[in-house]
C-alpha cells in the first residue's frame, strides 16, 4: 500500500493524453492498487493515474453510496472500487444532467458541469476482460469526469473563462491562506 501524490493545477502533466494500457501483469495491479489507497486517503469518489503521474488509461471509481434501504455502519460505507481500464464512451445521450463536480487536482473547488446523462461505456478489467455497461446518475457522471483526465482535460475547462478564472482565482486564495505555494 502506498500513498502516491496528487498533482495539482497548475501542473502541466495534467494536459497529458493518456496511452493505452497494453500490459495486464502485476505492475498494473499495484498502481491500481496503490492509485484506490491514494483516492480514499484524499476522500475521493474516483481517480485517473495521470493525476498521479502515470499517463495511462487507468481509473478507478467508488462511490461510496449505501444501498437503498440500509443504513451506513459505523466504519462508512463499504469500499467497493471499481476500475477502469482504456475505457471508452459508445453512446452518450443527447439529454444532459448537470452536477457539482470537484476535483483531487482543483482540491476544495465545485462547480456546476452538464454532461450526458447516461452513456453506455466499454472498457477492460485487471486482467483485460472486456466489459460494457449502461450508466446513469453519477456514475455516468463520474466516469466522464475521470475519462476527462484520460484526455488531459480537467472539470474546470468544461467553465466559461470567467467562472474558471474564479475557481482559480479561489483555489489560490485557499492556497495563500494554508501557507501552500500554488
Amino acid at each position: 500500500m502506498a500513498i502516491l501524490q496528487i498533482l495539482e493545477v497548475p501542473d502541466a502533466r495534467l494536459k497529458t493524453v493518456s496511452t493505452p494500457v497494453e500490459k495486464f501483469d502485476d505492475e498494473l495491479k499495484k498502481l491500481v492498487e496503490d492509485m484506490t489507497d491514494t483516492m480514499y486517503a484524499a476522500n475521493g469518489i474516483g481517480l485517473a493515474a495521470i493525476q498521479v503521474g502515470v499517463p495511462k488509461r487507468i481509473l478507478v471509481i467508488d462511490l461510496q453510496e449505501v444501498p437503498e434501504g440500509e443504513e451506513p455502519s459505523e466504519e462508512g460505507p463499504e469500499k467497493n472500487p471499481l476500475v477502469f481500464v482504456n475505457p471508452e464512451i459508445l453512446d452518450p445521450s443527447e439529454e444532459l444532467a448537470g452536477y457539482k463536480e470537484g476535483c483531487l487536482s482543483v482540491p476544495d473547488q465545485f462547480a456546476d458541469v452538464e454532461r450526458p446523462a447516461t452513456i453506455r461505456a466499454r472498457w477492460q478489467d485487471l486482467d483485460g476482460k472486456v466489459h460494457e455497461q449502461d450508466m446513469e446518475g453519477l456514475m455516468a457522471t463520474c466516469l466522464q469526469h475521470e475519462m476527462d483526465h484520460l484526455e488531459g482535460i480537467l472539470f474546470i475547462d468544461h467553465l466559461s473563462r470567467l467562472k474558471r478564472q474564479m475557481v482559480l482565482k479561489k483555489l489560490n486564495k485557499m492556497r495563500k491562506e494554508r501557507g501552500v505555494a500554488a
